[in-house]
């Protein structure tokens, strides 16, 4: 992952953290609904999301190799109960992988593929009228499933993607003046090619913001393209039935409840906040992140420092899981933009500028 972290000492906060947190420094009535990080009934969360992250990760590397940054922020995502979208040239185990995380859930799974005709009610479903029971009668669409694939997202006119505000966000769809509430565990992942623009309608803001990750993918590595070849060069198709399903829909939800159980010190919380500020007073920058991000951040923090084995966050959570947050949130101006700066070389540049809590 990109390391954010060149202005901190050798002497890590996480340390600093730990060692807090065992003297008792840390207040444990800051928050009276939380518990101390080191009860056995913690240690026994932390053994639970240990080993379903394991479990996962195992099954999803019998065809995956590396990529190991984005399978963190899907699980990271998907505990945090947010959206991804996947960014990527073809060819980069976008689509793959999230088929297998779906595979290692035990829960239901539909695929999208987005084209230009699409309409909203392709997605959503529409009522029909049944000449039998002489009534109205709502038909599901594809979207009501609990771990949805939206395939190249950016291919669907505006009015079809706007169809997802409403889903993404409450989990709920209205037709004809009705509320269907989705099923949970609900889950979107989105991909789409950065590259190629014929044909495709590019993502309004609005539709971004509902995102908690974008997650840009890069080639694999040289050694990592050999083992590509080497584990496949005796077939010729993913054979994806050798991934077991290792989760439960209950299993996702509990580790949801393990995420908002972890403590954040109060100091952490200014630091998201200053982080997310410096987006809207940037010359470099024409929009800035909203309190929703602010709120992402803190979200994908916390599920961050449970995979990482620990019941509070460090500035370091905070660091990782920042440009995966804000970089679809922030707009450069086109002068500085055209110059080839980017968004990872603001959010680094304005995280190094702070101070770092301790």
């Amino acid at each position: 992952m990109q390391d954010y972290s060149d202005n901190m000492s050798d002497n890590s906060s996480e340390n600093q953290y730990q060692n807090d947190f065992q003297s008792g420094e840390i207040n444990q009535n800051e928050n009276s609904h939380q518990e101390s990080t080191f009860t056995s009934s913690s240690n026994a969360q932390l053994d639970f999301i240990y080993q379903s992250v394991s479990r996962v990760k195992s099954e999803i590397h019998k065809i995956i190799i590396g990529q190991d940054e984005m399978i963190d922020l899907l699980l990271v995502s998907l505990f945090a109960d947010g959206h991804v979208l996947l960014e990527g040239v073809p060819g980069v185990a976008k689509t793959i992988t999230a088929k297998l995380l779906a595979r290692t859930l035990s829960i239901d799974f539909s695929r999208i593929q987005f084209t230009p005709d699409m309409m909203p009610t392709d997605i959503l479903g529409t009522t029909i009228y049944s000449l039998q029971e002489a009534e109205f009668n709502f038909t599901p669409g594809p979207i009501f499933s609990q771990i949805v694939l939206i395939d190249e997202i950016n291919r669907a006119p505006a009015k079809t993607q706007a169809a997802l505000f409403e889903v993404m966000e409450e989990r709920q769809v209205t037709i004809d003046g009705t509320t269907h509430k989705m099923k949970l565990p609900f889950f979107v992942i989105a991909t789409q090619n950065p590259i190629e623009q014929e044909g495709t309608y590019r993502l309004p803001e609005a539709q971004l913001d509902r995102f908690l990750f974008r997650i840009s993918l890069d080639y694999p590595t040289l050694s990592e393209e050999k083992q590509i070849l080497y584990r496949f060069k005796n077939q010729l198709q993913n054979d994806i039935s050798i991934v077991n399903p290792v989760l439960k829909g209950e299993d996702i939800l509990a580790c949801r409840k393990i995420v908002e159980e972890v403590h954040i010190k109060d100091e952490l919380l200014d630091y998201i906040a200053e982080i997310t500020y410096q987006t809207r007073n940037h010359g470099s920058l024409y929009l800035g992140a909203s309190p929703r991000a602010s709120l992402a951040i803190m979200r994908a923090s916390k599920a961050m420092a449970v995979l990482r084995g620990r019941m509070f966050v460090t500035p370091e959570d905070i660091q990782e899981v920042s440009y995966p947050v804000l970089g679809h949130r922030i707009m450069i101006t086109p002068e500085r933009e055209m110059e080839g700066l980017t968004g990872e070389d603001l959010v680094k540049e304005m995280i190094q500028k702070l101070d770092v809590p301790r």
